[in-house]
């Protein structure tokens, strides 16, 4: 089964350019402000339009208004809203129905009591993401560097497309798909030389680690 691979947080041309060039099915442009992967209005209508057709253009967010929907969505040309805050399953369907682009809703991971909310998010989402819990000193609620005890995804299947991710690199991608089953990963911090910094060679090596699984 070939496994897509989604790079999250692209900041800068060169890193989004490496993302595509080695076989990246979809892309992430960060509008979360405390994000070190932050990007602007102007920044993501320079980066989309450099997407290759078929590429998925993914828009990270953290509990948006539908005034911060509607830019995000203009700006980035967006095929999918990612939403990554305490959105319910009810503000998952209101944005897929009024802006008439397809959601992923976030769910956070640290025990196996947590899978009891996807039900609910399967229901109106077009895809899921499975993600650690960030620490408690955490800023931000993604792009911590932490993973999540795969095992808890082990032998389960949902009725929506779902992406596994949280610390996953080049060197632990191949031991997660093999435990949790996923069809499409998802990376940020695990190809960056710096936090926010993506590496076109940590780019390169991690989706040609996944081409091989």
């Amino acid at each position: 089964m070939k496994i897509g691979s989604k790079i999250c947080g692209l900041s800068t041309h060169e890193g989004l350019d490496a993302a595509l060039k080695y076989g990246a099915a979809m892309v992430g442009f960060n509008f979360f402000a405390n994000s070190p992967r932050f990007v602007t209005w102007d920044q993501a209508a320079s980066f989309s339009a450099r997407v290759s057709p078929g590429v998925e253009r993914f828009g990270v967010m953290v509990d948006p208004d539908d005034d911060f929907l509607g830019q995000a969505i203009t700006a980035g040309n967006l095929s999918v809203v990612q939403l990554h805050g305490s959105e319910d399953a009810q503000r998952v369907a209101a944005v897929r129905d009024q802006f008439g682009v397809k959601v992923m809703k976030v769910i956070r991971i640290s025990e196996p009591s947590d899978l009891e909310q996807v039900p609910a998010f399967e229901a109106v989402a077009d895809l899921l993401m499975f993600d650690a819990k960030p620490p408690k000193d955490a800023t931000r609620p993604g792009g911590n560097a932490v993973a999540f005890d795969w095992r808890i995804l082990a032998g389960k299947s949902w009725k929506r497309p779902w992406l596994l991710s949280g610390g996953l690199d080049a060197r632990n991608v191949r031991q997660a798909v093999e435990i949790t089953g996923a069809g499409f990963v998802d990376v940020a911090s695990g190809v960056e030389n710096a936090t926010g910094a993506k590496d076109p060679a940590l780019i390169r090596e991690f989706l040609e680690e996944v081409g091989s699984i």
